[in-house]
């Protein structure tokens, strides 16, 4: 399934630092210096969402991430450049459908401005290479 546009806030972005993902239980205490990631960090990405279920914790590792993290910083991340307007519709669909067919498993995050992308580390040159075969383009290189 081809990107649903030209649009150049549609193009690709792969980020060059490893990042995690972590599962709490719903009602355990996260970690304090995990919690000061999110005023203070200085990763291009940090979101913590809490269901009735658990509590998923997700982050860009860099030199100054706790070391509890480190151990999770399994996963590449492509994230669609944005800021995409809010009356778009079947972007994620577009982009996860050609690596469903490649076999490479995701996580999805949504934010205001964008969606984020994430693969394991070990299937980032594979994923990207999947979306471009499908039409889809990457912006800038932020790999210097």
């Amino acid at each position: 399934m081809p990107p649903p546009s030209d649009n150049p806030a549609l193009q690709l972005i792969a980020l060059p630092k490893a990042f995690y993902v972590m599962q709490f239980p719903q009602r355990e205490t996260i970690p304090a210096d995990i919690i000061s990631e999110l005023t203070f960090g200085k990763g291009e990405f940090f979101s913590i969402t809490r269901t009735t279920e658990e509590v998923s914790i997700v982050g860009e590792v860099d030199e100054r991430s706790p070391e509890v993290c480190k151990p999770f910083a399994t996963w590449g991340c492509i994230r669609v450049r944005g800021p995409m307007e809010h009356t778009l519709t079947g972007i994620l669909a577009s982009l996860t459908a050609p690596l469903k067919e490649a076999q490479i498993p995701i996580f999805a995050l949504s934010t205001w401005n964008t969606d984020w992308l994430l693969v394991p580390a070990t299937s980032l040159d594979k994923a990207m290479e999947t979306l471009q075969d499908d039409g889809w383009s990457f912006a800038e290189s932020v790999f210097q």
